[in-house]
């Protein structure tokens, strides 16, 4: 299959069990070199359509490009990250995920790739979550060039973070305690 035209968002979900672990890994230029079978199941997408393919293919419209400038930057700095993301189905619908996103490093200590274990969030931590996002989706909507906007979303997450007296993985682990 070529890839994808435009996809629309239905606004259904698409549903996976709580102990089930969505799994993909990427080479260095994030294209995916590997997914698991949940990961087919849930996104609908087959093997040969995904394999070779940048991950942002599954990126949701709805999901703030801030968000994954944090992620890269920092997975790309040899850190891993956690954080809630939805993505996109083949047909539309969409599927909210815990990720836990970590650098792969060969021998010499050099990142070779990344490793993404994706679970189901927690439902409070969720709606917290969505809020926020609506937010930095709103910044964004303020900036015509994708990189100002991603950069101003940041920035502005930054801004949260510092009036809450919180870091980035505090926040993202409260959320998934049900703490926040």
């Amino acid at each position: 299959m070529a890839i994808r035209t435009k996809i629309q968002p239905t606004g259904r979900e698409s549903p996976f069990a709580e102990d089930e672990f969505i799994v993909s890994k990427t080479d260095v230029h994030g294209k995916m070199v590997y997914v698991n079978e949940v990961f087919l199941r849930v996104s609908r997408f087959q093997e040969e359509d995904v394999l070779g393919q940048p991950h942002s293919m599954i990126r949701h419209p709805q999901m703030p490009r801030g968000v994954f400038k944090l992620m890269w930057d920092t997975i790309q700095s040899g850190k891993e990250i956690f954080a809630y993301v939805v993505n996109l189905c083949s047909d539309g619908d969409h599927y909210w995920v815990f990720a836990h996103v970590t650098p792969t490093f060969d021998a010499r200590g050099n990142i070779i790739g990344f490793h993404s274990n994706r679970r189901k969030p927690d439902p409070k931590g969720l709606a917290m979550i969505q809020k926020v996002y609506a937010e930095m989706s709103r910044e964004e909507s303020r900036h015509a060039h994708p990189r100002a906007a991603a950069e101003a979303s940041v920035a502005l997450l930054n801004k949260m973070l510092q009036e809450r007296g919180t870091t980035y993985a505090e926040m993202m682990f409260a959320l998934w305690e049900g703490r926040a």
